[in-house]
């Protein structure tokens, strides 16, 4: 991922640019958690995220460890250590805009659990929810290319494991028999779970490496 990700190049700084703007709220999370005002944090994740698509931080990155969930916390720590930009803050950007918004930031933080949570489990499981809401987008997106988003979101429900499942009714709804039903479901949570591996292979260095972050995801939304 790193490596593709080059800042250097046009197509590697667009990759680079897309993974932080699906992946930017579990850091500042992260960072409000850790203490810091709205407000600065704000500033701080903005100015973050700036250097990331500079390419600083590249040159610190794990060739054997290449999860950008992890490069993304390491480089953060480090930078949050850095007593200088910090007495800077209101210099920070330097006038540079970052190509996406990250002002809800506060308004998602604000739905937060008022618990004991550590900033890294927050950041963990914030960014284990991200990599959910981002395949469940990839998926409704492609029924709506394919003109069958309605019955997307007559089937949504079905994605979250252990719901209800009304067959006999839904079935009627839709003008479908209860067997039709019933491989449309199973088709849909086929094409979640492939989006889904699809959306981990995006964010390691190495395929190997998928089933251990889906374990490690997996463990994040449990609460380990």
């Amino acid at each position: 991922m790193l490596n593709a990700a080059s800042p250097v190049k046009a197509e590697g700084r667009a990759a680079l640019a897309l993974l932080c703007e699906n992946y930017w709220y579990p850091l500042y999370a992260f960072v409000r958690r850790r203490g810091y005002a709205r407000e600065e944090a704000r500033d701080l994740t903005q100015e973050f995220f700036l250097r990331i698509l500079e390419g600083r931080y590249l040159d610190r990155a794990d060739p054997e460890k290449g999860r950008f969930r992890s490069f993304l916390l390491t480089s953060c720590r480090f930078f949050l250590s850095d007593e200088l930009d910090r007495a800077r803050a209101q210099k920070r950007g330097g006038g540079a805009v970052l190509p996406f918004e990250i002002a809800s930031g506060e308004e998602r933080f604000e739905r937060e659990p008022r618990d004991k949570e550590t900033p890294e489990r927050i950041y963990e499981r914030r960014w284990a929810l991200s990599v959910l809401e981002r395949a469940v987008s990839q998926l409704r997106e492609e029924y709506e290319a394919h003109g069958r988003l309605d019955q997307f979101d007559k089937l949504k429900a079905f994605l979250i494991a252990g719901s209800e499942a009304p067959y006999a009714v839904l079935a009627r709804e839709m003008g479908t028999s209860e067997g039709a039903l019933k491989v449309a479901i199973h088709r849909l949570r086929k094409r979640y779970r492939e989006f889904f591996r699809m959306e981990i292979a995006a964010t390691v260095a190495d395929p190997d490496e998928i089933d251990e972050e889906l374990r490690f995801l997996a463990a994040a939304l449990r609460g380990r």
